[in-house]
């Protein structure tokens, strides 16, 4: 009997040092985590993406990035290691996130299949533009849904006039699904703090440089007029003349660009079609060549990405703001 008791009493003090011992490897899990700006939360997270009510018990941990800007994002959060695919580069990923891009495959020069998301075993898409939610992108929202595949669309990017706080917002939103909240915020304090180094250095000006940000167009003008690339102009000190168009892009006529007589123009840089080219055919279309901006050549290069609603705000505005105001610099 006496056996049977000290056995029983050994069982349970080794069943109570593994459970504490278990309590502890936890514990410290937990701490590391917490260190990493990571937390596992238990809670289920629920956002609202656009309408889109998205519920989460866990991270995704097969995540794709659709458009460079978000994957950039996903990449400054630290997140590579949760992504097994990105897609649709614009041009040069930023280069202090080059090493983490290089860990993550590259599923497609643009948008990739249906099938090859399924291949993949993505469990969470993240696009840039709402181009890659739908019939002629990947699929639809609901689609994916149906796929046991979330999803997230950059609001910043297709708000109307977006702002700063908006693409914060969207940041928080891409951490607290990944419950890397501490390293979202960390994020956004290096970001205010950079905007805020190159603004410093911004001259004093009493009347910004009249901008026409071409994108594109041959007939017409394709142009910026009140989406984040109107924001960073202002920034930078300059004056789209565009500002003033509702939405966040337009055609124009190349007769109301002549007419606003822009002094700077902003060429945005991406796809097939190359700087140099798109200078060319300034300088040689009949209409556009007799703008100021032409006949002085003042043109700035800005990559799609910088403009685009991600991490490369400052780096954006200090392109612009060189372009601009070189005297000042």
């Amino acid at each position: 009997m006496k056996k049977r008791v000290i056995w029983a009493f050994m069982f349970l003090t080794a069943v109570l040092l593994l459970a504490a011992c278990s309590g502890k490897d936890a514990d410290k899990e937990e701490k590391d985590d917490s260190k990493n700006g990571k937390t596992e939360q238990a809670e289920k997270v629920v956002i609202d993406n656009d309408g889109f009510v998205i519920e989460y018990d866990a991270a995704p941990k097969r995540a794709i990035s659709l458009n460079q800007h978000v994957t950039e994002i996903m990449l400054a959060l630290g997140l590579e290691d949760s992504m097994v695919g990105t897609a649709y580069l614009d041009d040069k990923i930023y280069e202090p996130l080059q090493e983490a891009y290089e860990k993550v495959p590259v599923l497609a020069e643009q948008y990739p299949s249906k099938e090859q998301v399924i291949e993949a075993e993505a469990d969470f898409l993240y696009g840039g533009w709402s181009s890659a939610f739908n019939e002629k992108g990947i699929a639809t929202r609901e689609e994916l849904k149906e796929l046991d595949i979330d999803s997230y669309l950059q609001m910043s990017s297709t708000n109307v006039g977006p702002t700063l706080e908006d693409i914060y917002a969207d940041i928080r939103n891409i951490a607290k699904i990944f419950r890397v909240e501490e390293r979202g915020e960390e994020l956004i304090s290096q970001m205010n703090q950079e905007i805020e180094e190159i603004t410093a250095k911004l001259p004093e000006v009493k009347e910004p440089v009249d901008v026409l940000v071409f994108d594109s167009g041959e007939t017409d003008v394709f142009t910026a007029t009140q989406n984040f690339m109107n924001t960073l102009v202002t920034m930078a000190g300059g004056n789209n003349i565009f500002g003033d168009v509702e939405g966040n892009w337009a055609t124009v006529s190349k007769e109301d660009a002549v007419d606003r007589q822009p002094e700077m123009i902003v060429v945005i840089d991406y796809g097939s079609t190359t700087v140099e080219q798109k200078i060319d055919f300034l300088k040689s279309d009949p209409a556009l060549s007799q703008t100021p901006a032409v006949q002085n050549e003042r043109f700035v290069t800005l990559p799609l990405s910088a403009a685009s609603e991600g991490v490369r705000v400052a780096e954006a505005v200090e392109i612009l703001a060189k372009g601009f105001y070189p005297e000042a610099y």
